[in-house]
C-alpha cells in the first residue's frame, strides 16, 4: 500500500529538496532558471519564505522523500501581500501517485488559515498539462498566457497563470 504524508519541511530535508529542484532546473520546464541553486542557496530561500511567513511542506511516499511544496510572495510591493504564488516539485520517481494534489491541497489549506485571499499559479510551459490540470481539479481557473517570455532548451516557452481565491478571497478587505 502506498503512504503518502504531507509534514512541514524542516531544515534537514534541504538536501533532498535541493536534489528533487535540482532535477527540475536541468530536465524541466517547470523553473525558468538554468542552473540548479545548491544547498546553501536553497537553505537561504527556505529560510526566507518561513521568515515571512509562508508555509513550506515536505510530502513523503512509504518514508521516502517524495516532493515538496511552498507558498511565497506573488510580488514584492505591499498591495500584494495578501497573494501568494504556490511552487510544487515533485520527485520523477513518485509522478502520478497523487503527490502534487496532496501538497497542493495542504497549501491551500494552510494560506488560507494564515489569511490569504488569492493564490497564483505561474506554470512554466504550456505544455505542462499535468500541472495545468492539477490546478485546475483544485479549483484554479485560467487566467491567462503570457506567450513565449523564457527560452530554455533551445526554445521558447510560455508560461501559463492560473488563480484561485483563498478563503472570502476577494468579498471582503483582509
Amino acid at each position: 500500500m502506498t503512504t503518502v504524508s504531507i509534514r512541514a519541511a524542516n531544515p534537514a530535508d534541504i538536501p533532498a529538496i535541493t536534489r528533487i529542484y535540482d532535477h527540475a532546473v536541468r530536465h524541466g520546464t517547470a523553473s525558468f532558471e538554468i542552473a540548479p541553486p545548491d544547498e546553501a542557496e536553497m537553505a537561504r530561500r527556505y529560510r526566507s519564505l518561513l521568515d515571512g511567513g509562508y508555509p513550506y511542506f515536505l510530502a513523503e511516499l512509504n518514508g521516502a522523500v517524495a516532493g515538496y511544496a511552498y507558498a511565497g510572495p506573488y510580488r514584492a510591493r505591499p498591495a500584494y501581500r495578501w497573494t501568494v504564488e504556490d511552487s510544487i516539485y515533485i520527485d520523477p520517481s513518485a509522478y502520478r501517485r497523487g503527490i502534487g494534489r496532496a501538497l497542493l491541497d495542504r497549501l491551500i489549506a494552510e494560506s488560507t488559515g494564515r489569511g490569504f485571499r488569492q493564490m497564483i499559479a505561474v506554470i512554466g510551459d504550456s505544455a505542462q498539462t499535468a500541472s495545468i490540470e492539477l490546478h485546475r481539479t483544485a479549483g484554479f481557473r485560467l487566467v491567462g498566457s503570457i506567450e513565449n517570455v523564457g527560452f530554455k532548451f533551445g526554445r521558447w516557452i510560455d508560461s501559463v497563470i492560473m488563480q484561485r481565491a483563498l478563503g472570502a478571497g476577494a468579498a471582503t478587505a483582509p
